[in-house]
């Protein structure tokens, strides 16, 4: 088992900037691709980014591409979510989740590949 925890989110004005990290604990010993998903209101859960096990590898949505950025740090077991240029269809509850993975290259995009999630951060962008 691995217990995910973010931190970070918060209300900011648009065009403003917040870092999204993510914990992990638990079962640290195995490899894991890190991904950040996001749900608004009355809306789907919608793929942010995700890095692979080295994070040798990232891939971010349409929707945030140029904007935000996946990262990690292994020695600390923190995956971080850089969201740049914020703007109000940004506001959502923000996720982090971790598959176990042997690959150093792979990202996964879908929620259902996902093994473990946190329980979410609130952003809220105003305009």
């Amino acid at each position: 088992q691995v217990q995910l925890v973010e931190s970070g989110g918060g209300s900011v004005q648009a065009g403003g900037s917040l870092r999204l990290s993510c914990v992990a604990s638990g079962r640290t010993d195995s490899t894991y691709a890190m991904g950040w998903f996001r749900q608004a209101p009355g809306k789907e859960r919608e793929f942010v980014g995700g890095i692979s096990t080295t994070g040798e590898n990232t891939f971010h949505g349409i929707s945030v591409l140029g904007r935000f950025r996946v990262s990690r740090d292994n020695a600390r077991y923190t995956s971080y979510l850089q969201m740049n240029s914020l703007e109000p269809e940004d506001t959502a509850v923000y996720y982090c989740a971790a598959k176990l993975s042997q690959s150093t290259w792979r990202v996964w995009r879908s929620s259902e590949d996902y093994d473990y999630w946190g329980q979410g951060t609130q952003v809220y962008v105003s305009s």
